[in-house]
């Protein structure tokens, strides 16, 4: 795998990778609670690695969801004994989260249309 370009993480744009932290993240909680160390890991393993996520690209996300209602968050004393942050997805983030997977959805079909008439042409 090469390296990214300035502006971009393992070749995919920055713009994209800003685009799809909302409904990644909120479908990650869909499956159920975590914390922001696996949900790093998370995206690392959907992405195949190709989406390699910092602390200073996920936590901006985390609270922006968690002032805008569609997270809520606790901390949780863990094995080890330290605190660990735990983030839940809310009734209104599901909402969101439904409201996105459509517009992904629409966005994903255009994609793909317009590329099958380039093949064909």
């Amino acid at each position: 795998m090469g390296f990214a370009r300035r502006g971009e993480i393992m070749g995919i744009n920055k713009d994209l990778v800003a685009a799809s932290s909302t409904p990644l993240v909120l479908a990650i909680l869909a499956a159920g609670d975590s914390y922001g160390y696996a949900i790093l890991q998370r995206v690392r393993e959907l992405s195949g690695g190709r989406m390699e996520w910092t602390d200073g690209m996920l936590y901006p996300v985390l609270h922006r969801l968690e002032r805008l209602g569609h997270v809520e968050a606790r901390w949780k004393i863990v094995e080890s004994g330290r605190r660990r942050k735990y983030y839940r997805i809310t009734k209104e983030g599901r909402k969101k989260l439904a409201a996105q997977r459509e517009q992904w959805k629409a966005v994903d079909g255009t994609l793909r249309g317009i590329w099958m008439q380039a093949c064909t042409v």
